[in-house]
Formats: C-alpha cells, structure tokens, sequence
C-alpha cells in the first residue's frame, strides 16, 4: 500500500506523519534535528515503506534547505518542498476553526502528497557543482547587500558631522576614500591632511596620481563647514574608523566569493552557453544558472520556466473582469538576475535594444519594457540549454527590426 510522509520543519526538532492510501494515520513521531533524529527517520521509513523499499516513500517537507533535506536527498528520496503558505490553505480547505499544531501540519503534508501529489514538483535533481554555484551565488550576493547597508551607515553618520567627506568621496566603496578615512576619520585629523600625506594615501591604496589630485582632496576634506562639539565628532571618528574596517573585510570577502564564484561557474558544462547570451557575464550568469539548476527535467516547457523567473504576467479572471499584471510570487533572485540581465543585453544586442524600444512606444514603464525583454531572453536561453547551442544574433532576432510590430507578452 501506498504511504506518504509529511514532515512539519522546525529550528530543534520535526514532526514526521506517515499516511496510507486510505487517508489514516499508520504512524507519528517528532524527531530531533541531528545524525540521532536523521536515524531515527531512516528507521520509521523502513518500516514503513513495505516491500518497494524506504525510498519509495515520497516525502512532503516545508523547505527545500537545511541538512535534513540535504541528507534525504543525497539517500535517494523524492522529496516534495511544500510552501507553508500552501500548507495553510490546505488546511482550510477542511476545517474553518483556524487549529493548527505542528503534528497536525505533518499530517497535512502527507495528505497533500496523497491527493494532490500531480500539482507539486518534486526537488530539483541538481548536480553537486550546480548545488556549489548556487550557495556561493547566493552568499556573493548577500554579501553585496550587507556590505550595502554598511556602506549606508557610514554615509549617514558622516552627513551627521563630517559632509566634506562626502563631497570629496561620493563612492564610499573605493579603495581610496576607505584609506582616507581611516586617517582622517573627523575633521580636526582632516586639518592635518596636507597634500604631501594625501598622496602617501592615494598611493598605498593604489589610486593613480592624477594632476592636482591631491591638492584637491586636501583642500575638500579641509574646507570649511559646521562643526559637531569637539567630544562628539570624536566619538563619531571612533565610529566611521570601526566601520571603514569592517566594510574592508566586506569588501575582501566579496572578492573573495567571486574568484570562487567564477571557477565554479566556469568549470560547468552550461557555462559556455549561459555567458554567449548578451548581456550575461560570470557574476550574473552564475546567479541564473544557481537558481534554475541542471536538472533537465525540471521545466518542461518554456512557459513553467517563465513562470518560476517572474517575468511572464498573470491574469486574474472573474466575470467580466480580466486584470493582468506582474507576477510577484516568483523566485526573487532569479527575477532581480533577470532584470539586470536584461538592462545589460539592451547595450550588447540589437536585436534586444530594439524589443525594449517598441515596449516603451506601446507605453510600458522602463521597468515591464526590462521584465517583458527577459522574458524573451528566458525563452532565448531555455532553447540554447535544450539543444546544446550557443547564442546567435541573426536566429534569436531573425526578422528586420524595423517591420516587428509590437506584441503583448
């Protein structure tokens, strides 16, 4: 007999229901989230399973992350990554009280497996090194973003008390205005910066010594400007100089990821494909490939492809009402590597400038015009990757620019 397994997730422990073909309960239990509750999982399965073997029952689970998942799938299971907001409407589905408990959602999960197992998809069957690109990706790009909100601290501390900074190092990320800061970190040691030691500076950190440079940084670092009381401004000094450190280890790290991200991305056979689409580099490249994957038969068909991405619209139907608009529940970093993509390929490809061009005569906002290009884009790169061929301008924009009529998408 058939039996499905529902696993509800959590930080300490997992509550595990085991459900036959006849929607009864054949088992419970609440594991421990370590190698003891991995074991005590394998033994339920094979009990359980019969005679086909513990890997022919399919598991229904909250996240598609953590080692637990990651030790199922490495063992041979067909786990289903079930969205919790699914699970609740679910639930609804059959009792309106609103009760909820973590055995309960166990339950639940196996119960989705048992009836509607034809409307889910299973994990991704992605190799190791797709895997690898994917976490370094991500951690790349989270990088970026907290070095970002450190970046923003920083300038909002010095328009607190130091704006000469600002004015003379607008980009707070470069190698330069981080040195300079750390030496001057207030005005009153900003006083001391004569153009001798501001071009010692700009040296050490690397920076060409343009005509004038120096003199001129000095002399915007010095100028005049109001003042915080002397014990302030040195507190604040204090402050900038522990966060210049700290955006240099950012900085480092992020540099760091890339190089690793690169010869990961590098060493994957789509890789070639990936980076022949205009517009698509290593960074951005890896980023797509990390959140779609390898596993061929993830997407069957360009439209679930587009779907996932975002950038293909939904409609909402009722009546005599029809709205379609954005797609907003989709994977966010697929779709943000997907609207760089596509503002990057309108200066590499013909072909693409002249798509985002009629978007915006038929009225689309600079935005949908991008969303609406990578959404060609995508259908361009889903047929490369399936047949195995690079990307070529004359057949992915095979018609005369001038004679394409605007379409809606």
């Amino acid at each position: 007999m058939r039996i499905t397994c529902g696993i509800d997730w959590s930080e300490k422990h997992h509550d595990v229901a085991f459900m036959n073909a006849d929607a009864v309960i054949v088992a419970r239990a609440r594991i421990s989230d370590d190698l003891a509750g991995f074991r005590r999982l394998m033994e339920l399965l094979a009990e359980y399973a019969g005679e086909e073997g513990p890997t022919s029952v399919e598991i229904a689970i909250e996240t598609d992350k953590g080692l637990l998942v990651a030790a199922l799938a490495a063992a041979g299971f067909t786990l289903f990554p079930i969205n919790p907001r699914a699970v609740a409407r679910y639930r609804e589905r059959h009792g309106q009280a609103g009760g909820k408990s973590d055995p309960g959602d166990a339950a639940v999960l196996a119960d989705v497996l048992r009836t509607d197992r034809h409307q889910h998809r299973p994990l991704p069957a992605d190799s190791t090194l797709a895997r690898g690109i994917k976490a370094t990706a991500r951690q790349h790009q989270e990088a970026i973003w907290a070095r970002q909100q450190t970046v923003n601290r920083l300038r909002s501390l010095l328009r607190e008390y130091y704006p000469a900074a600002l004015t003379a190092f607008p980009v707070l990320t470069q190698r330069t205005a981080l040195a300079v800061l750390r030496a001057a970190p207030d005005p009153r040691s900003a006083a001391k910066l004569t153009p001798g030691r501001m071009e010692a500076l700009l040296r050490r950190a690397g920076r060409r010594i343009d005509a004038g440079l120096p003199q001129r940084l000095s002399t915007q670092l010095r100028q005049q400007q109001l003042r915080q009381p002397e014990e302030v401004e040195h507190a604040f000094g204090v402050a900038v100089a522990g966060l210049v450190d700290v955006i240099k280890a950012m900085s480092g790290a992020i540099d760091a990821l890339e190089e690793e991200l690169a010869d990961l991305f590098a060493r994957h056979e789509q890789a070639a494909i990936i980076t022949s689409m205009p517009g698509l580099g290593t960074v951005l490249g890896a980023r797509i490939l990390g959140e779609l994957g390898d596993d061929e038969q993830r997407f069957t068909d360009v439209a679930g492809l587009r779907g996932f991405a975002g950038t293909a619209p939904i409609t909402r139907a009722s009546g005599k009402m029809k709205i379609v608009s954005a797609r907003y529940i989709r994977n966010q970093r697929l779709a943000d590597a997907c609207h760089w993509w596509a503002f990057a390929a309108i200066t590499k490809s013909r072909g693409a400038r002249a798509h985002y061009d009629q978007r915006r005569a038929t009225g689309d906002s600079h935005n949908a015009a991008l969303r609406n290009l990578a959404n060609k884009m995508l259908a361009k790169l889903w047929h490369c990757l399936r047949n195995g061929v690079p990307y070529t301008e004359a057949i992915a924009w095979p018609r005369p620019f001038e004679e394409e009529t605007p379409t809606a998408a």
